[in-house]
């Protein structure tokens, strides 16, 4: 994509959420009255479903209504992306937007994809930002991250490597740093992070680029070894293990995001309440202290900011995707 037509999509992408808080009728004074359907695009378990719960049930208590997380798998999370895009913008069916459905399947599917991620979705607000992490099986020849690079650059294609689906954010993640070390694996799709971490645990795959949260409990326990993670700096909770930049690749070193989006047309009353109660969700200390126990840092920014940060990582998709000549199965 050409610089000016960058400039121009983030442009209209903030300018479309901007009309989204414009003036207009009081018709949703009353809401929420009823319970709030909240789409996870992809299997239980994974750091999506992790983080969406969290927050969720915090929003659920500020305004009233339970928001009822259904999770909606497949297809590296078009599915549950689709059906949401689809849904009455009436503020009761929302969903949880990633880097893998906004930016990492756009770019694979440019052509076919069911949803525009730029225009079909109102941003509300970032729940959280989530280190990437690079680990593998206790048995993988490797003890740190140097060890690790060395062991894929004497043995190419020899070991597997699994995601939560092909074109997901964690297949590019993958590819993005197969590229960047001059390294080979095979790639291994899953229906989410859940079933790849537990292949991992079980040694059907030797690694796992996954977020933090569905893994932290795996490295914690010692079922998986994290060689480095994608964050500004150390975690506390994982003093010992370098980030990507510090081991050289200042480039790898990009943390994962979800969100809230509702459907485009959804009343500006409305998606300023949903983006009101995050925001207090995300500063009660239980929910903050919850979320960094699984690795996460409470965001709560803008839908304007939002709408920025999607737009980077939807560039950043494409790039990767046209060097890594990726392409869906």
């Amino acid at each position: 994509m050409a610089p000016f037509r960058n400039k121009f999509a983030v442009v209209a992408l903030v300018a479309g959420v901007a009309s989204a808080f414009g003036a207009g009728p009081a018709a949703a004074a009353d809401y929420p009255s009823q319970p709030i359907r909240v789409i996870v695009p992809f299997a239980p378990g994974g750091s999506t479903d992790i983080v969406a719960r969290i927050v969720t049930q915090r929003m659920g208590q500020e305004l009233g209504q339970t928001l009822v997380v259904e999770n909606k798998g497949g297809a590296g999370g078009a599915i549950g992306a689709a059906e949401a895009a689809r849904a009455k913008p009436d503020g009761y069916t929302l969903s949880i937007a990633t880097v893998s459905t906004l930016a990492v399947l756009p770019a694979c599917r440019p052509k076919d994809l069911p949803y525009d991620p730029l225009t079909d979705f109102v941003p509300v607000t970032n729940f959280a930002n989530v280190p990437n992490v690079i680990e593998v099986n206790p048995k993988f020849p490797a003890k740190d991250f140097k060890e690790f690079v060395a062991a894929l650059k004497a043995n190419p294609g020899k070991y597997s490597y699994g995601s939560s689906g092909t074109c997901s954010v964690l297949h590019l993640f993958g590819e993005a740093f197969k590229l960047a070390t001059d390294t080979d694996a095979v790639h291994v799709p899953y229906k989410g992070s859940g079933p790849a971490v537990t292949d991992a645990v079980g040694g059907q795959i030797e690694i796992m680029f996954d977020n933090l949260p569905s893994s932290m409990p795996q490295i914690q326990a010692g079922n998986l070894r994290a060689m480095a993670v994608a964050w500004p700096e150390r975690l506390a909770s994982l003093k010992d293990v370098p980030t990507l930049a510090e081991a050289g690749y200042p480039q790898l070193n990009q943390p994962a995001w979800y969100g809230l989006l509702a459907p485009k047309g959804t009343p500006p009353e409305i998606v300023k309440k949903l983006r009101d109660a995050a925001v207090v969700a995300l500063k009660d200390p239980k929910v903050i202290e919850t979320l960094e126990k699984q690795g996460a840092a409470p965001s709560g920014n803008t839908p304007e900011e939002f709408a920025k940060e999607i737009k980077v990582q939807f560039d950043w998709a494409k790039d990767v995707v046209a060097k890594g000549n990726i392409k869906l199965e």
